[in-house]
């Protein structure tokens, strides 16, 4: 776009680390790059601090973990020094939303607020929370269609006061390889490979993903099970698997900077999600690398899995479901490679920065103080 640069401000409160932090500094460093300037704010513990320093996203810490009157004050100070500067705030999180919405209702001339809505968790429909969506955000961006018309629907949030723009990826890092190469690159045995990249939290479904392998171990004999991701569920989900025979067949590979060769390294991806989703970056992903997907119609799923195209779509919290989508993959290798060759397809008709880019830079610019 040929007008001149925005200065943007993100905030993060969360110490989570998950596809929202992920969105947020892939954004940031497409629009750095594009030359606009662009700063996060943050609280010191949070991972996506260090995160954004490793990706020469320009970072400030702040204390702006609670919705208390320090954080706030402190948030309140740092934007009420530099408005004048700033063209637009875009919030992520509940707290730091609510954090900047009021600190920049009590500024005069303070910089319009743009709200992020990751994922399809139920909003309250209480009148403060009302107030925060109708006049403390001038603009709401959800990461997917089903999310902006859950909020139309059940708490009666004008459509035209929000914009879905699902998050974009780098079509040129993530595409397709060869996967006995990968495996043999991240030290994994050179074996057919079922994985699943996802922060390990309880309603990403690893559960059902072990049971579903479990419920037909004799057929899934010569395969390995990857799981890819960190969080606070490791233990637990590798006690899981332990009890259910599978300590030996499933991977436990932690945290990874860089998941292409883990995504490369996969004849077929299961997310079997059942709620608080967008879109899953990891969906995405996964399809940009050519890889089927397994996956539930949660949240925004099903705007990027097409079922029957790309990938299959399967009824939640069911592992017998799960394990009949799977075995229907696992055992037809030339439906995996058109569901792959389709995945590939669709995200580069649908999934690339550049559009998301530009649809952001719509939104900020439309709410920019006149």
């Amino acid at each position: 776009m040929s007008a001149r640069p925005l200065s943007i401000v993100h905030t993060e409160n969360s110490c989570g680390w998950g596809g929202q932090e992920v969105r947020i500094l892939t954004e940031s460093r497409g629009f750095i790059d594009r030359g606009h300037q662009v700063t996060l704010l943050s609280p010191p513990e949070a991972p996506i601090t260090e995160a954004a320093r490793r990706m020469g996203v320009p970072v400030v810490e702040l204390p702006i973990r609670r919705k208390r009157m320090p954080d706030l004050l402190a948030l309140r100070g740092w934007i009420a020094a530099r408005r004048a500067q700033i063209d637009v705030i875009n919030s992520h999180s509940s707290t730091d939303s609510w954090l900047d919405a009021i600190a920049c209702a009590s500024l005069a001339d303070a910089p319009p607020v743009v709200r992020t809505r990751h994922v399809s968790t139920r909003v309250n429909r209480g009148p403060g929370t009302r107030w925060l969506y109708m006049k403390g955000n001038a603009h709401i961006v959800t990461t997917g269609e089903a999310v902006r018309s859950q909020l139309a629907r059940d708490n009666g949030i004008p459509l035209e006061h929000m914009t879905s723009i699902p998050t974009g990826i780098d079509l040129d890092r993530f595409s397709p390889g060869d996967a006995h190469a990968a495996r043999r690159q991240i030290g994994i045995p050179d074996v057919p490979t079922l994985g699943i990249v996802a922060t390990m939290r309880a309603w990403k479904g690893h559960e059902y993903l072990f049971d579903a392998v479990a419920s037909d171990r004799e057929k899934w004999t010569g395969w390995q099970v990857l799981v890819v991701g960190g969080g606070p569920d490791r233990e637990p989900l590798e006690a899981c698997a332990a009890k259910l025979g599978l300590a030996n067949q499933v991977r436990f590979a932690g945290h990874q900077e860089d998941v292409v060769p883990w995504l490369r390294s996969l004849d077929l991806f299961a997310l079997p999600s059942y709620g608080e989703e967008g879109v899953p970056q990891a969906i995405m992903q996964a399809m940009a690398c050519s890889v089927p997907v397994v996956s539930t119609p949660v949240g925004a799923i099903a705007e990027a899995v097409d079922a029957e195209v790309t990938g299959l779509l399967v009824q939640p919290k069911s592992a017998e479901a799960l394990a009949a989508g799977l075995a229907r993959l696992r055992d037809d290798p030339g439906l995996r490679a058109r569901f792959g060759e389709a995945s590939r397809a669709r995200a580069i008709q649908r999934f690339g920065i550049n559009e998301m880019l530009d649809r952001m830079e719509v939104v900020f610019r439309s709410v920019l103080r006149r």
